[in-house]
């Protein structure tokens, strides 16, 4: 099961120069192929899948607590494609003026169209994710080195859709993910090598790349968040640990299990966008639960 917070990874700055055309490339990380949409799907259907979890208990659990983490990346993408969305068509009630003429030159029109100008599990040219993209064979060494490769497919288009959007709304998220999905890459080579005795830590990182040079990176790893594994449990998924030992291979730093999640930061209250009837509901009061959060303690 999962406990969900109403909470992002961690605090998006706001767009200094919202574009449609940037979120419809940030909208690869989302629902492109080695987007977070098949990070999240393919490791939450390998753990429904894992046979004989109770004598390999710890690799269970290393996929496992890292399907609990990609929820939350695809919560900050999606945020951020959101907040580049945010403004970038003109707001009111009068559709005969053409509030929306002018997104007929974004290059995802259904960002306007088939939603309220928000992200849609799709990829950068707007074809929908597919659950084709889910691989989950059953064998253990082959679906973990399955995960590494999506891993490093995955941290390629982050870095290439950094070098495409300067925003800094956009950055800070992808800064974010290479150090997150960093410790993923990691994991599942530890895992790996627990498993075969290959050294496959040797091989990162995929691509050349160092992270030190993206700028928002670097305070995340001057914190160790390049070296914490996280349960995303309370009680559950602790011997992953048993496999998140030893050093980082790029840094030689010691590696961290921490039992839980981030603290994470508040996720932004999206502004209205009248023109799509985004949210509608012009007659809600809020005043008019008041009285009944009064009574059940709901601080408002």
């Amino acid at each position: 099961m999962i406990l969900k917070m109403d909470r992002l990874p961690i605090e998006l700055p706001i767009p200094t120069n919202p574009s449609a055309n940037d979120a419809a490339a940030v909208q690869e990380l989302l629902g492109g192929k080695f987007g977070e949409m098949s990070t999240l799907m393919n490791y939450t259907y390998q753990s429904f899948n894992f046979r004989g979890r109770t004598r390999l208990r710890p690799f269970y659990d290393v996929i496992g607590s890292i399907a609990g983490e990609e929820y939350g990346h695809i919560e900050v993408v999606a945020y951020t494609i959101n907040l580049l969305l945010t403004g970038t068509s003109k707001r009111g009630f009068d559709p005969e003026s053409g509030p929306l003429k002018k997104m007929t030159d974004s290059r995802i029109s259904r960002h306007f169209v088939a939603s309220g100008q928000g992200a849609l599990p799709m990829d950068s040219m707007g074809d929908w994710w597919s659950g084709e993209n889910v691989f989950s064979s059953g064998n253990l060494k082959l679906d973990l080195l399955h995960n590494f490769f999506l891993e490093c497919g995955a941290r390629a288009n982050k870095m290439r859709v950094y070098e495409m959007v300067t925003d800094p709304t956009a950055r800070e998220m992808v800064g974010y993910l290479l150090v997150r999905g960093g410790v993923h890459i990691v994991a599942y080579a530890k895992a790996l090598e627990h498993l075969t005795g290959v050294e496959v830590s040797k091989l990162v990182p995929i691509p050349d790349l160092s992270n030190k040079a993206f700028p928002e990176t670097r305070k995340y790893e001057q914190n160790g968040i390049h070296r914490r594994l996280y349960s995303f449990s309370a009680e559950d998924y602790r011997q992953a640990g048993m496999i998140w030992t030893g050093t980082h291979p790029e840094d030689g730093q010691p590696l961290e299990f921490v039992v839980g999640a981030p603290e994470g930061a508040p996720a932004p209250d999206l502004e209205e966008e009248p023109q799509l009837n985004a949210p509608g509901a012009m007659d809600i009061n809020p005043e008019m639960f008041q009285t009944v959060a009064k009574k059940m303690g709901i601080k408002m």
